[in-house]
């Protein structure tokens, strides 16, 4: 069972894919900027699919609006809680680079939630989620490490394999999977923000926080056979269904840090006492029209933010936004 959940590692479905995958030098070249690297195991993982993201390839984009709580505007300057309701573009997405993978596929946890808030003022922000508790790794380096171990820890690789050693070493990435479950409904799962951002209020005070994306209905999880029976696209037929018959409701969160919680590893859950503040209510009521051509075009950035909301000291911040727009640049 480790080893199973050792080779699901967060998005890799790739441990049976061999390690001569990896076999050309130009992938491995070290003298790249590391979210090119990033992309370039991605791609050589899960194959190169034109107009396609590297990675939650397989995705779905619904449409609704965001009403912010007066909490929010206590806590932050944003424009994004002064005013009344603004659109919202959300994509729901798979893990892994395969457009064609099963929802209900281990391999395709976690699930992701990526909300662009279309602001009054002609701006965006952007909150890039998914349903992993805390991140496997605390850096971009450390991310490409672990896409090449489990790359290199195909059938045959001797033991102990590349992945059981950075396993070994990294406590938390096996923990990390272990944190998801395939959700019975992309509209029963909570969605966190696993990067620590920054509020500023109007009078400077600055509180740190993690974003947390609550179902209204609550989540609901399956198990592994129960996953296995449902179709291969349930998930992404059912939430466009769900929406078009009545409004599908998130509570958008924020988990509030405390002194001596750490802000720059993503490996580290806060503890949860934390006071959770809740900053408004996501409700989507449609399916995109055009959900294919309309996730091409979309780029979500966690560095996409506005007045009120910065970054914190968490180096995955800047690695994931770099791999994300080259990500972007390559599928267009």
């Amino acid at each position: 069972m480790r080893l199973l959940a050792a080779r699901n590692l967060a998005v890799m479905s790739v441990a049976c894919l061999g390690a001569q995958m990896l076999g050309d030098p130009a992938a491995r070249a070290q003298d790249k900027p590391v979210p090119e690297q990033i992309v370039d195991v991605m791609n050589r993982l899960w194959g190169q699919h034109p107009g396609m993201r590297a990675n939650h390839a397989k995705g779905v984009v619904v449409e609704g609006s965001f009403a912010p709580s007066p909490d929010g505007a206590a806590l932050s300057a944003s424009p994004l809680f002064a005013g009344g309701p603004v659109p919202v573009t959300v994509r729901f997405s798979d893990a892994t680079g395969i457009p064609t993978i099963a929802d209900g596929s281990p391999q395709a946890n976690p699930h992701g939630m990526a909300v662009k808030f279309k602001l009054s003022d002609g701006g965006e922000m952007d909150i890039v989620a998914n349903s992993l508790k805390f991140f496997p790794v605390a850096t971009g380096e450390e991310f490409r490490d672990m896409l090449q171990a489990a790359a290199e820890s195909g059938p045959g690789a001797p033991k102990p394999t590349r992945l059981e050693q950075f396993v070994a070493a990294h406590p938390a990435a096996l923990k990390a999977v272990q944190s998801v479950q395939t959700p019975a409904s992309l509209a029963r799962e909570t969605y966190n923000g696993i990067d620590a951002f920054v509020f500023v209020s109007r009078d400077g005070k600055r509180q740190p926080f993690r974003f947390r994306i609550d179902p209204d209905e609550g989540a609901e999880h399956l198990d592994a056979e129960a996953a296995a029976a449902k179709q291969p696209d349930f998930l992404m037929k059912e939430i466009a269904e769900r929406v078009s018959s009545r409004p599908v409701v998130f509570h958008l969160k924020a988990q509030l840090a405390q002194a001596g919680d750490p802000t720059s590893d993503p490996t580290k859950p806060w503890p949860e006492d934390r006071r959770i503040v809740e900053l408004g209510r996501i409700t989507l009521t449609r399916p995109a029209p055009d959900s294919a051509t309309a996730e091409k075009s979309l780029l979500f950035l966690p560095q996409n933010l506005t007045a009120g909301v910065e970054q914190s000291d968490d180096p995955l911040i800047d690695a994931r936004n770099a791999a994300y727009a080259v990500s972007f640049g390559r599928r267009q």
